[in-house]
C-alpha cells in the first residue's frame, strides 16, 4: 500500500497511470473506519485495476464545532485495515491543501439540499458538495464509490456529477449492517453498550412501522430524539439522537412491512 500526504505527489503519480489507462475506483472518507467503508473499498478493487482511498474530516461541513472536535480520529488503525484489505493507495491529504482558496469557492444545490439533513444542518450539503468536488478532482477516477446509508448525501453527489458533466460514475452500494441490522457508522463507537443495541430499533423501526409518522411515536417512546423521519425518493429516511450522538439510516418502501 503506498500512502500520499502531498496533493502534487499524488496528482503525478496519477497521471502516470492514465498514461497507461490504469482505471482507478475512488472511496472518500473521514476515518475512523469499519466493515462498511471496507466493503466499498473490496468493491472498488473488483471493478477496477486499482483502489484509492481518502482519509479527510472535511470541517467545512460541520455546522457545530464540538462535533467536528469530537469526530473520532483513529488514522495508524485505519491504515492497518486499509493496508489489511489490500488497498492500493491512501491519500492523506491535510487541510491547507484542501482549502487553499480560503474556501472562497463553493458547491451550492437548491433544492434537495434544503430539506431533511440539509434543513437541520445549515451548510452541511455546501461544504460536503464542496470537498467531494475537489476530491474528485485531485483523484481522476473512474468510479466513486459511496454508501446508502447517507442517502441524501449520495444523491446530492450523483446528482453534482450528472450536472457539471464530471465523467466519474458515483457507484451507489447497499447500507452494510451490524448483525442487529444497526447501520455501521464512525459515529457508533461514541455509544455505550446498551446504547449501540437500543440503536438497532432504528433499522428495526423503519422497517416494520406502517407509515412514517408510527415510526417516529416509536422511537420516541423508546426515548430517540427524532429530528426526521420521512418519505422521499421511494425510501423512509431518519436522523435520530441517542445518548447525545446523531444516527441517521434509511431503507427502500419496498421493504416495509405494510
Amino acid at each position: 500500500m503506498k500512502t500520499f500526504e502531498s496533493l502534487r505527489e499524488w496528482s503525478a503519480f496519477r497521471r502516470e497511470q492514465i498514461q497507461h489507462r490504469m482505471t482507478l475506483g475512488f472511496v472518500p472518507t473521514m476515518g475512523a473506519l469499519h466493515d462498511g467503508h471496507l466493503a466499498l473499498a473490496h468493491r472498488a478493487q473488483s471493478e477496477n485495476d486499482h483502489c484509492l482511498v481518502s482519509i479527510f474530516v472535511n470541517p467545512t461541513q460541520f455546522n457545530n464545532k464540538e462535533d467536528l472536535e469530537r469526530y473520532p480520529r483513529t488514522l495508524d488503525k485505519d491504515l492497518a485495515l486499509l493496508e489489511g484489505c489490500g488497498v492500493d493507495f491512501v491519500l492523506l491529504p491535510n487541510e491547507h491543501e484542501i482549502y487553499a482558496d480560503q474556501n472562497r469557492f463553493e458547491m451550492r444545490e437548491k433544492e434537495i439540499s434544503r430539506i431533511l439533513c440539509g434543513a437541520h444542518r445549515p451548510g452541511h450539503f455546501e461544504g460536503v458538495l464542496t470537498v467531494v468536488l475537489k476530491l474528485l478532482g485531485i483523484a481522476r477516477c473512474e468510479r466513486c464509490y459511496m454508501g446508502e446509508k447517507d442517502y441524501q448525501q449520495l444523491l446530492l453527489v450523483r446528482e453534482m456529477a450528472r450536472s457539471f458533466f464530471l465523467s466519474t460514475e458515483i457507484v451507489p452500494c447497499a447500507t452494510t449492517r451490524e448483525s442487529s441490522g444497526l447501520a455501521m457508522s464512525s459515529r457508533n463507537m461514541r455509544l455505550s453498550d446498551d446504547g449501540r443495541k437500543k440503536a438497532a430499533l432504528i433499522y428495526q423501526t423503519l422497517c416494520s412501522a406502517p407509515d412514517a409518522q408510527t415510526a417516529r411515536e416509536v422511537l420516541k417512546r423508546n426515548g430517540f430524539e427524532v429530528e426526521y423521519l420521512e418519505e422521499h425518493w421511494g425510501r423512509r429516511l431518519t436522523a435520530a439522537w441517542l445518548e447525545g450522538v446523531r444516527l441517521i439510516d434509511n431503507i427502500s418502501l419496498m421493504e416495509c412491512v405494510r
